[in-house]
């Protein structure tokens, strides 16, 4: 079970969720059963993920990390690779349960993942990947939750699908989206541009050595913050409230001491044990992150059922490491 429980980064499992209720925040709407349907899809992608990481890396992780599960022998090899066929499989049938536009978004996120475990990590397109890969687990949230309201209808999605990955790949302007799309794409993509830059540190984990990437990492991350403390991410709506703006700074002020302080910490001495905390930190801090975009969306409630899985992820982590 232990073993089972590092090879899933269990973790690192209620960075998740957060995603769904951002979404369904940007999208002006209370979570429903379509977001229920977008969090378990994320759920199962995500650990599908994780067991494909650990498979397509067995070799590797003998060399650098013997402990793993896999090149320990507590995991079959075959077992990790077949649970990560389960587990999307099962992450696609949730999805489509939320109707057919979730489950353009979840294919799409299906294949990021595959492609990115599989070959683009190694590569220069490794962190736009794994980026592409969060915004659209954040318009599946916000795809799903609007499932069934006006102009929430395939076409939608496509665009918003190809606005999302046409941003990540730095491809130039993105498609006009219809307005349903239009208002989950900038929080998606601010989660995104974290993403981007926690996986350009981890790549840097087993050896360290690296100065450049999270000293990058780190004015990215202080970008990310000014961008969210500045209000709303959501292009219409009423300015926040005093009580919401107030959450909104200190979801923000959370997310900046949780993602900055290591990075500097790496930046400044990168040994691998200091550039792993950082790539730890960097994945802890999306859940304040999550919650400051949906504070920022005019949903505080959203906000703080978010911050409350900090505690949990917190416990977890010293159990179990996140990377």
């Amino acid at each position: 079970m232990r073993a089972w429980s590092e090879l899933l980064r269990v973790s690192a499992l209620f960075t998740v969720p957060g995603d769904a209720l951002a979404g369904a925040a940007a999208v002006g709407r209370r979570p429903g059963r379509g977001t229920a349907l977008a969090a378990g899809a994320s759920l199962c992608l995500y650990e599908a993920g994780m067991a494909l990481n650990d498979w397509a890396d067995r070799e590797e992780d003998a060399v650098d990390r013997p402990h793993r599960p896999i090149p320990s022998g507590r995991v079959a090899p075959g077992a990790a690779l077949a649970a990560a066929g389960v587990l999307t499989a099962a992450g696609l049938a949730l999805a489509a349960r939320a109707g057919r536009p979730a489950l353009a978004v979840a294919s799409g996120l299906a294949a990021t993942v595959w492609a990115y475990d599989l070959h683009l990590k190694h590569t220069r397109l490794g962190p736009a990947a794994m980026a592409a890969a969060r915004t659209l687990d954040l318009l599946l949230g916000a795809t799903a939750t609007a499932t069934g309201s006006p102009g929430a209808g395939a076409a939608t999605v496509r665009t918003a699908v190809r606005s999302a990955a046409t941003a990540a790949d730095g491809g130039g302007a993105a498609p006009a989206a219809a307005p349903g799309a239009c208002a989950a794409l900038p929080a998606a993509l601010v989660l995104g541009a974290h993403t981007y830059a926690v996986t350009a540190v981890s790549r840097h984990e087993a050896q360290g050595g690296s100065t450049e990437a999270p000293l990058a990492a780190l004015a990215g991350v202080a970008a990310i913050g000014a961008a969210v403390l500045r209000g709303r991410t959501a292009p219409e709506g009423p300015p926040p409230t005093p009580a919401e703006r107030l959450l909104l700074h200190a979801f923000g002020a959370a997310y900046l001491r949780t993602a900055a302080v290591p990075f500097l910490h790496a930046a400044l001495n990168p040994s691998p044990p200091l550039t792993q905390r950082a790539v730890g930190g960097g994945i802890r801090a999306m859940i304040p992150l999550q919650a400051a975009l949906a504070a920022g969306a005019g949903a505080p409630v959203h906000g703080l059922a978010v911050m409350g899985l900090v505690p949990v992820a917190r416990a977890l982590a010293r159990k179990v490491s996140p990377t």
